[in-house]
């Protein structure tokens, strides 16, 4: 098992931001996710990401086995949509609080029924803030979630939402414009919000071209996160680790 939270850490201190991809179970077939990991062979990404709203327990474990087998020296966090997905096959586990929302469910709720689960499965446990941003259409997040995000030119309200977070001891916080979002979190509300922590940041949705990834990483993100336009074309992670690369140099 590897320790995530100190990689993102020291990352964020080297100003070496991190590539994320992630991998919802329930949208990809077997074939897909081996071709898409035979890529990942070649140009590997920091750390995966697992999970999704719609996707079921087996559909998950199946993945991180997959993971584990192909990929075995990469760590993988699970992106839980409920609080089923709990598989100690994993090495940690985002403990999702919905903070731009104010659902209690997804506050608090969801957290509570899951409790005994996580603390017996030997995950390292990630409390991260989770704010969805305003990207120009109605995601499944939003839709799922039953919030509403945080408009895109507020960036002093994400800022202060993200601040919160931290002051209530979470660890990581997370923008999120939502799968298939039209738009990215802007990178004025990157740089405002990480302005205003000592905590890592990572963003992720409608992230679907390195230019746009480049916007994230510097404006600030220390970890950004790319599913869906992977899900479309695995070879795009070619180019997109290369992006990563010479932020190194």
């Amino acid at each position: 098992m590897q320790a995530v939270l100190p990689l993102i850490r020291q990352a964020a201190d080297e100003r070496r931001p991190l590539l994320a991809v992630l991998i919802d179970p329930g949208k990809l077939s077997l074939n897909r996710l081996r071709h898409l990991l035979q890529v990942a062979v070649q140009s590997p990404p920091d750390l995966f990401l697992v999970g999704g709203s719609t996707s079921g327990l087996n559909e998950l474990q199946s993945v991180v086995a997959e993971l584990r087998a192909t990929l075995p020296h990469l760590p993988v966090a699970i992106f839980p949509g409920h609080e089923t997905q709990v598989d100690p096959q994993a090495d940690a586990l985002l403990l999702l609080s919905l903070i731009s929302g104010r659902n209690p469910e997804l506050l608090i709720g969801k957290h509570v029924a899951a409790a005994r689960s996580l603390r017996q499965s030997g995950l390292e446990i990630l409390p991260t803030g989770y704010m969805l941003i305003e990207s120009g259409k109605v995601t499944t997040v939003a839709y799922m979630s039953q919030t509403q995000p945080i408009p895109r030119d507020k960036s002093e309200v994400a800022a202060s939402t993200a601040l919160a977070a931290e002051l209530l001891g979470m660890q990581l916080v997370y923008l999120e414009a939502g799968s298939g979002a039209r738009w990215p979190v802007p990178p004025e509300m990157i740089h405002a919000v990480k302005m205003a922590l000592r905590i890592p940041l990572i963003v992720g949705g409608g992230i679907d071209s390195p230019e746009k990834m480049a916007l994230a990483m510097d404006a600030g993100a220390d970890m950004v996160v790319v599913g869906n336009a992977l899900e479309a074309d695995p070879e795009l992670l070619h180019r997109l680790k290369q992006c990563t690369l010479e932020r190194m140099v």
